[in-house]
């Protein structure tokens, strides 16, 4: 499968991008800077794209059968979200490609109190994170308001480097916590479910997390 990944050099993206190769995929790897981890990422091609830029979208979605989002946003560019999501759906929608978002926890409900999202949560998310929590909520927005074949992934509240024990949890639209209520997951084991959901679409919904 052919496979394209926007924001190939960042924490997610580097480890979908490389997860997917090691699958024996073939990766295409985008970003808009070069960073060092780019030289560890064996299989993948690499190169320089914005994702919204509309010709060179439209071009990657023409020549991949997946386009997996995990850009973020930097500090103060948290309100663009919604219309860079918009972009790289419009380029699926138009060659009728899928498109795997890798979001935020923000729009999860709250494991003991569904009726509050988990941006509400001072235990999830501190007021320090509380513009990004908002982005993903636009996210899902946006994807939610188009008409491209998308699916959402929303991270758990602690995301971070780490090793892949080849194990997670999948869930739906809430918070995943363990015994001791902590919501938890490594960037590499996140890839693997992301791998996981390219190769075998799941038809428990559009938005789903993972933790382990």
């Amino acid at each position: 499968m052919k496979i394209a990944v926007m924001g190939a050099t960042g924490m997610a993206g580097s480890r979908i991008a490389a997860e997917a190769a090691r699958r024996g995929h073939r990766v295409s790897g985008f970003s808009r800077s070069r960073c060092p981890i780019a030289e560890q990422l064996v299989g993948v091609t690499l190169a320089s794209a914005d994702a919204t830029d509309v010709e060179a979208m439209a071009r990657i979605a023409e020549a991949n059968e997946v386009i997996v989002l995990a850009t973020r946003p930097a500090t103060g560019g948290e309100s663009d979200v919604g219309a860079v999501v918009s972009r790289v759906l419009d380029s699926g929608l138009a060659s009728g490609r899928r498109v795997i978002v890798i979001g935020g926890a923000g729009p999860l409900r709250s494991p003991d109190s569904p009726s509050r999202l988990v941006i509400d949560d001072s235990r999830f998310v501190s007021n320090r994170w509380r513009a990004s929590a908002q982005a993903s909520i636009d996210q899902l927005a946006a994807c939610a308001a188009h008409g491209a074949n998308w699916t959402y992934l929303s991270p758990p509240a602690l995301f971070e480097p780490g090793t892949r024990t080849g194990r997670y949890r999948r869930g739906g639209t809430e918070l995943l916590v363990d015994a001791h209520g902590v919501s938890r997951i490594s960037a590499e084991d996140l890839a693997l479910a992301v791998v996981d959901e390219i190769e075998l679409p799941h038809d428990g919904g559009r938005h789903f997390t993972v933790a382990y």
